[in-house]
C-alpha cells in the first residue's frame, strides 16, 4: 500500500512533476477519481486545472472490463484484443457507447456549467488520473487533449503497472508514475482510503482552483431553469471579472436588444461580465399580459441569478442588476426580496414606479438614469428615488430621449452603468 488517499497520491505525484514549474502549464483531471490528485499537481505547479472528459466503455456482462473509452470531441478508442477475447458484437459496442456519451454531456454540463474548456493550444497538458490499468481512458484523454491543440502531453499517475508507457504507444510526450509495482491488480489495492470520489468533490477542487487562479474568459449561449421552463442567454465573463450584471429588458424586448448589446459591450470592455437573457419563452412573450407582469419578471430574475451562482468558478463573483424601461421595475421588485443578494442596480430610461410598495424595500445600491428630453420618465423617477432607502443616484444625460437613439447618449450610459457596478463590486474601471 503506497497512499494514505487520493490527497496524499497527488502530493507524491506533485514531486515527480516539479521539473514542469514555470512552464505554460494546464493540468486536465479524470473525474472523477483523479480530480482531488489533479487538484494536488495543479497547486504545486501554480496552474490552472480542468476536467479531460472521458468514459470507460465495459463490456456490457462484465462492466468493470475496459473493451474501449470514448472522450469530448466524437474521441474513441477501442481495445481489439478484449472484443475479440469476449465476442462482444458491434451492436453492443454502439449501445455501451450511446449510454456513456449521455454521461458524458451530463458531466460536462454539472462539472463545467457555462464554462468552457481550458485553452490548451501550444501548451503543455498534464493529463492525470488516480491510476492506470488498462491503459484505455489514458489513450483516450490523450488523443483528446491532442485534437484540442495542445503542443506537449505528460500523463502522470501514482500507480500503474510495471512497463506501463507501451500500452500509451506514443500518445503522450511524457509519462510520469510514482510507482510501478510487478503486481498489479487494481487500483483501489495501493490506497488504503479509496472512496469513491463524488461529483460534490469534484466540483469543490475546481471551484478552488478557479478562485486562486481567477475565472477563464467565456462567451456562450446558455439555456436557463426558470422553474418549469428554460429560456435562452447570453452569457460573456472576461478574465479577471469580479462580478457579473443581469440584464432585464423592457416590454417588447429580448436578449438580441441592441441598446441592451451596446451596454453590455461596454460593461465587457470594462472586465465586467454580463447575462442578458430572455425573461420569457416566445410562447409567454406572445401573451401581452405576461409582458407588463413585474412580478412574473423579476421572479425569472432571481431564478436566474440563483442558476448562476451555482455554475462552477461563477458564484464568487457579485451579481448586479441593469433593468431597461419595465424591465428596471422587475429588477428593482427582484432586488427587494430579502433574501436577494445583488449588490448594485441600474435603471435606464426606467419605470421604477411599476415595482410600486416593494422600492422602499431594496437595500442595493441604485442608479437612476434618465433622458433629459423623456420627461414624463423623469418625473418618475424622481418620485421613486424618494421612496427608495438604499443609497441612489439620478443622472439625467442632456439631450437624450427614453430610447437613447442620440449620438453618444448610450455611450454615456455605458460609462455610467460600467462605474457604478465596479464601486458597488469593489473592482476598478480603468
Amino acid at each position: 500500500m503506497y497512499f494514505t488517499d487520493r490527497t496524499d497520491a497527488g502530493r507524491q505525484l506533485a514531486a515527480r512533476l516539479d521539473h514542469l514549474k514555470g512552464h505554460d502549464v494546464v493540468v486536465l483531471a479524470l473525474p472523477r477519481g483523479g480530480v482531488p490528485v489533479a487538484e494536488q499537481v495543479a497547486d504545486a505547479l501554480g496552474a490552472p486545472l480542468d476536467v479531460c472528459l472521458v468514459r470507460k466503455l465495459g463490456v456490457p456482462f462484465q462492466p468493470e472490463l475496459a473493451m474501449g473509452a470514448i472522450g469530448e470531441g466524437d474521441v474513441r478508442v477501442l481495445n481489439e484484443s478484449v472484443l475479440a477475447d469476449t465476442g462482444v458484437s458491434d451492436r453492443d459496442v454502439a449501445a455501451v457507447e450511446e449510454r456513456e456519451r449521455i454521461v458524458l454531456r451530463q458531466r460536462a454540463q454539472r462539472y463545467r456549467g457555462t464554462l468552457q474548456p481550458a485553452r490548451l493550444d501550444g501548451r503543455t497538458a498534464v493529463v492525470v488520473d488516480d491510476g492506470l490499468a488498462t491503459g484505455a481512458t489514458a489513450l483516450a484523454a490523450c488523443r483528446v487533449v491532442r485534437a484540442r491543440g495542445a503542443a506537449r502531453i505528460v500523463l502522470a499517475v501514482p500507480v500503474a503497472p510495471n512497463g506501463w508507457p507501451a500500452r500509451i504507444g506514443g500518445e503522450a510526450d511524457e509519462t510520469v508514475s510514482v510507482h510501478e509495482p510487478e503486481f498489479f491488480y487494481a487500483i483501489g489495492q495501493f490506497y488504503r482510503d479509496f472512496t469513491q470520489t463524488a461529483d460534490e468533490e469534484v466540483m469543490a477542487c475546481l471551484e478552488r482552483n478557479h478562485a486562486a487562479h481567477g475565472s477563464s474568459a467565456q462567451d456562450a449561449e446558455v439555456r436557463i431553469p426558470v422553474g418549469d421552463v428554460r429560456v435562452a442567454g447570453h452569457l460573456v465573463v472576461p478574465e479577471g471579472a469580479v462580478g457579473i450584471v443581469l440584464f432585464a429588458h423592457g416590454s417588447g424586448s429580448s436578449r438580441h436588444s441592441p441598446r441592451n448589446r451596446a451596454v453590455a459591450e461596454a460593461l465587457n470592455r470594462n472586465g465586467l461580465g454580463t447575462l442578458l437573457f430572455d425573461l420569457l419563452t416566445e410562447g409567454e412573450a406572445a401573451d401581452r399580459a405576461n409582458v407588463f407582469d413585474t412580478e412574473l419578471l423579476a421572479d425569472r430574475l432571481a431564478r436566474a441569478t440563483a442558476w448562476l451562482g451555482e455554475q462552477p468558478g461563477l458564484g464568487r463573483l457579485r451579481t448586479g442588476y441593469f433593468g431597461a424601461s419595465t424591465g428596471a421595475a422587475a429588477a428593482l421588485w427582484a432586488a427587494a426580496d430579502p433574501t436577494a443578494t445583488v449588490a448594485a442596480v441600474v435603471s435606464r430610461g426606467g419605470r421604477p414606479d411599476l415595482a410600486g410598495p416593494r422600492l422602499a424595500a431594496v437595500r442595493a445600491p441604485t442608479l437612476l438614469i434618465v433622458g433629459g428630453h423623456d420627461p414624463l420618465v423623469l418625473d418618475l423617477n424622481e418620485q421613486a428615488q424618494r421612496q427608495l432607502r438604499c443609497e441612489s443616484e439620478l443622472v439625467v444625460v442632456p439631450g437624450a430621449t427614453h430610447l437613447f437613439e442620440e449620438p453618444g447618449t448610450l455611450e454615456r450610459v455605458g460609462d455610467l452603468a460600467a462605474g457604478w457596478f465596479a464601486d458597488h463590486f469593489g473592482g476598478h474601471v480603468p
